[in-house]
């Protein structure tokens, strides 16, 4: 089984680009896209047909033209849950929680806390409720998958410059023990598990041609229940996959 996930930064400029003739011959069971910044029904009747062969399940934010995530799943599930259950946070479009036989499959899109701060304690409050759901999923004895853009490098391996960067968003302090909280609650950190020492990244800012020098962050992950790690054959990096300033990542189950 392989599940994708991909910040997309605007689905149908994503589109336009040509990122469905990747997805076409990738063929996930389930792809998470974050970002998509579009409702359904802006779509042109084009564009929606190319997602012919899967389910899709919507979560667009209440804004147009902002946030928003997509799960499309060629296996249907047997539960969907939209957001987390939170008014103050949950009108941006950012969380599908689809419940599959084997485990439950988050498709997140945490908040940018912003290069001046003003949304970093919303980001936080993100985290902690997030971790909050998922600790009383965990209590009934559900398996997780948390993907997405999850929008903090955890450590400095996880990004090109790490000095530069440790008073901005998305790689703060208090950002990064927000990482380590979800592990000590018992997820992992798959691609870090398997690669401890491998660089790679998941997003290159559009300024300064950084993602031809490889410039870059890595802030799109899979969390996943410990005891979900013995199914994991491998998570893959597409790092040379164009149409976004993020690439796509796979998490391939035996």
């Amino acid at each position: 089984m392989q599940i994708t996930t991909w910040n997309v930064n605007g689905l149908r400029a994503a589109l336009n680009k040509g990122i469905w003739d990747w997805v076409r011959a990738e063929n996930p069971d389930v792809l998470c896209l974050q970002e998509i910044k579009v409702q359904p029904d802006q779509l042109s009747k084009e564009q929606r047909d190319l997602f012919q062969n899967y389910e899709v399940i919507w979560n667009p934010a209440r804004r147009k033209g902002y946030s928003g995530v997509a799960s499309m799943t060629h296996q249907q599930g047997q539960s969907i849950q939209f957001g987390l259950g939170d008014e103050r946070l949950d009108g941006e479009g950012r969380l599908i929680a689809i419940r599959y036989p084997e485990f439950m499959l988050l498709n997140v899109y945490i908040p940018n806390g912003k290069r001046d701060l003003t949304r970093l304690a919303f980001k936080l409050d993100y985290y902690k409720v997030l971790l909050e759901l998922c600790d009383r999923l965990l209590k009934q004895g559900e398996n997780i998958i948390i993907t997405g853009d999850i929008n903090t490098a955890h450590q400095e391996i996880d990004l090109t410059h790490p000095k530069p960067n440790s008073k901005i968003s998305g790689f703060l302090p208090e950002e990064r023990a927000w990482i380590d909280r979800y592990l000590d609650h018992g997820f992992v950190d798959v691609y870090r598990q398997l690669y401890p020492e491998r660089v790679a990244y998941t997003w290159w800012s559009y300024v300064g041609n950084a993602r031809a020098k490889n410039v870059g962050w890595r802030i799109d992950y899979f969390l996943i229940s410990s005891q979900l790690m013995d199914s994991v054959r491998d998570v893959i990096i597409h790092g040379d996959v164009m149409g976004s300033d993020h690439c796509p990542v796979s998490l391939i189950l035996k």
